[in-house]
């Protein structure tokens, strides 16, 4: 199923990858909904992402980021598991993966697993080039680039050569009449 973002294009600049995530949102089938998770917004700029992932040790989860998607995916070792003889198993360590896809200019920080629980710390770092800034309006003075020449030298010539030709003119009637 495709999208015809076209009419919300017309006053937007830059929103390219807005559709291109409306086409793979629309593309992926619903996922599983293992292991649980939370995310929550601590400021404007920081994300906390937390994982229950009972049953998992740092070993068995693995963290990666790949064209602006972290992908966290775990698998119990059978080696973890032992001779041991489980009567009941309520705590599920079945593999999983799991993707979020981040904006740009966010950044994973550190992760931290503890309890069972796995704390993925993300921030959205703004590069300077992106913060908003302040352009000043001058008034009657024209703005200078480095490669043309400066405003008043390129209309002096011109200037000159219309003085010059009113001056001439100006002989011509004085002298006919």
């Amino acid at each position: 199923m495709a999208y015809d973002f076209a009419p919300l294009f017309r006053s937007a600049i830059g929103f390219d990858r807005l559709a291109q995530l409306v086409d793979t949102a629309a593309q992926n089938p619903v996922g599983s909904s293992y292991p649980p998770y939370n995310i929550e917004k601590l400021s404007d700029a920081q994300y906390t992402l937390t994982m229950a992932v009972a049953g998992f040790g740092p070993d068995d989860i693995e963290l990666t980021v790949q064209d602006n998607t972290l992908i966290v995916s775990g698998r119990v070792s059978d080696t973890t598991q032992g001779s041991r003889e489980i009567l009941y198993r309520g705590i599920a360590t079945r593999a999983f993966e799991r993707r979020f896809v981040l904006a740009d200019h966010v950044v994973v920080e550190k992760a931290d697993l503890t309890n069972g629980l796995l704390r993925i710390a993300v921030r959205q770092i703004v590069p300077e080039a992106l913060k908003p800034r302040r352009i000043p309006i001058s008034s009657g003075q024209a703005v200078a680039d480095d490669n043309v020449p400066p405003v008043e030298a390129a209309t002096d010539g011109v200037a000159g050569a219309i003085a010059a030709d009113a001056s001439a003119t100006s002989q011509r009637a004085s002298c006919a009449a």
